[in-house]
């Protein structure tokens, strides 16, 4: 039985701090750490995904060094193998309709959830 992919359109990123749009569709928070100085009415969160965020010690050796971000990458690929379940309600929900990850990150380039994504990606 194949499975029907997610479509690479309702799989979006987002800053925590960039406008709330209605287009986002289920907004889930893929971060450990609540961002700073956002209310939860303003962050409009729907789900709070800490369980498949970086551990606590993987973000801290990350602490944004773009020179260890292939690393980061490799070390949270693998935290997220340990949460095969998690990730498979998140692929559902994007398969039916869109899903934005939202991150606090200010480096749009290096973060936690363009790993994620990928991920989520990948097991199609």
């Amino acid at each position: 039985m194949t499975r029907r992919p997610i479509p690479v359109s309702h799989l979006r990123l987002k800053r925590a701090y960039d406008p709330v749009m209605p287009d986002d569709g289920i907004r889930i928070l893929v971060d450990r750490l609540w961002p700073r100085g956002i209310s939860k009415a303003e962050a409009a969160i729907d789900d709070w995904a800490k369980d498949i965020a970086p551990s606590i010690e993987l973000r801290k050796w990350f602490g944004h060094d773009t020179g260890r971000w292939p690393e980061f990458q490799h070390r949270y690929r693998s935290e997220l193998a340990q949460h095969s379940s998690r990730l498979d309600q998140i692929r559902t929900l994007a398969k039916k309709q869109s899903v934005t990850l939202v991150y606090s990150a200010r480096d749009e380039l290096h973060n936690d959830a363009i790993v994620l994504k990928e991920v989520l990606l990948e097991g199609n």
